[in-house]
């Protein structure tokens, strides 16, 4: 294994548990609402046994801005897949966008006296860097353990059975805002629900999207959602960072309901029908109907060329990409990531936004969809759905074991193999 892992829950302990095999995802989204329901079968595998989406209501870039409106949303999304899952479920996973999440890493070091380093020593390293706190209004979501040294030498995956006189850990940390995760909570909590682990969305997506090699030579995940596009870095198999920009598909969507005057329903419509991130000659020569915002005859609607329409979204798909790009270069992860990006989410779908990216980012792109999960028709297993597979395969990564250590302090296996962090629950 290649490091340590502690996913911390807001507010209280927890200690996940698959009762009967079972577990439920919970992707409450700014523009939708989706649940899955898995069931592990041998070896590990999940296969989907119930999903409930619909629209979200009561969100904004990731947080909740109406506590009545999300809750009747998550409540029925979460019925839906319950019926078709023929299952009652008690706890879920949920991810988090809104809040501002913010990455940061730290390093942490212990004396060990000269003896072999022994499962003690790791967990006594690991118990200092819990003592971490963010500031007052700042909940810790994340601690990951991306690499170890043993005076001074770094690059170690695993120090167990090594020698030394002080044990380091350096650790990727990922807090987000108290209120937005404390509002969340409370949601969840009305429709009946217990949150087992509260997981950043671009590193669930990255979970179901990216394959170990890419997660090895390193990375960027960009996970396109409606309010908010989040970032997660992956390098030697480690989440070493995640970022959040507060702009997605939904600003689009916007942006041509305001541009061509049309209500955002039909707004909607045509950039899902007729959208583009890059523009071609065959533009010109194609006409949309624009249906008028007030207007109930369809004499009304305006009558507009398709390039008009993608000279609308393609400067706000730009923008997206150049803020990620400045996030990537002030935290010096440009580098890190390598050469490779993978886009994913719901808002990456549109035809050209491929090619767009690797124009702005100067990257290898591909587009991402979740893998390895048995049970996913065709409608629930695009992009839009890869921060919901991920959730699962949190929770079963962190359920398998290791020799040596107890389940309170198991550093579990990857779903999929060899990834590079061991998960621990606290608080």
């Amino acid at each position: 294994m290649t490091g340590v892992a502690m996913a911390f829950n807001a507010g209280k302990r927890v200690k996940r548990q698959v009762r009967g095999g079972v577990i439920a995802a919970l992707d409450v989204g700014t523009t939708k609402v989706c649940c899955f329901i898995a069931r592990v079968e041998d070896g590990g595998v999940l296969r989907i046994t119930g999903i409930g989406h619909q629209v979200s209501r009561g969100l904004r870039a990731g947080t909740i801005v109406d506590m009545d409106a999300a809750e009747q949303a998550i409540g029925t999304t979460v019925h839906t897949a319950e019926q078709m899952a023929g299952e009652t479920i008690r706890e879920v996973l949920v991810n988090i966008s809104g809040g501002q999440p913010t990455s940061q890493t730290s390093n942490v070091e212990v004396p060990i006296g000269g003896h072999e380093v022994n499962n003690a020593d790791v967990r006594r390293a690991l118990a200092q860097a819990r003592q971490f706190q963010g500031g007052a209004d700042q909940e810790l979501i994340h601690s990951i353990a991306v690499g170890y040294a043993i005076d001074g030498n770094r690059g170690i995956r695993d120090p167990r059975g090594m020698f030394g006189d002080k044990l380091g850990v350096q650790l990727h940390t990922v807090t987000a805002g108290s209120s937005a995760v404390r509002n969340l909570t409370t949601c969840i909590a009305r429709c009946h629900l217990d949150i087992d682990s509260f997981v950043v969305s671009p590193y669930a997506a990255a979970l179901a999207a990216l394959v170990e090699d890419e997660m090895e030579l390193g990375c960027t995940l960009i996970d396109m959602g409606g309010g908010t596009t989040t970032i997660s870095v992956f390098f030697d198999g480690k989440c070493v960072y995640t970022d959040c920009v507060p702009v997605g598909g939904a600003h689009v969507t916007n942006d041509i309901a305001r541009g061509l005057t049309t209500p955002v329903a039909h707004a909607e419509r045509m950039k899902t029908l007729y959208g583009s991130a890059i523009a071609n000659a065959a533009d010109e020569r194609e006409i949309i109907d624009v249906p008028q915002v007030g207007e109930d005859e369809p004499s009304q609607a305006n009558h507009v060329q398709k390039s008009l329409l993608v000279g609308i979204i393609q400067p706000r798909l730009e923008e997206i990409f150049e803020l990620v790009r400045a996030r990537l270069e002030v935290s010096g992860m440009g580098k890190v990531a390598g050469r490779r990006v993978v886009l994913t989410g719901g808002a990456s779908q549109l035809p050209g936004m491929r090619d767009l990216a690797q124009l702005i980012l100067d990257k290898q792109v591909r587009l991402g969809k979740p893998m390895r999960i048995n049970g996913l028709a065709d409608a629930t297993g695009g992009p839009a759905f890869s921060t919901a597979a991920g959730l699962l395969a949190f929770a079963v990564q962190s359920q398998a074991e290791l020799p040596g250590f107890s389940a309170e302090d198991e550093p579990p296996k990857h779903l999929w193999g060899r990834v590079g962090f061991w998960l621990k629950e606290n608080l």
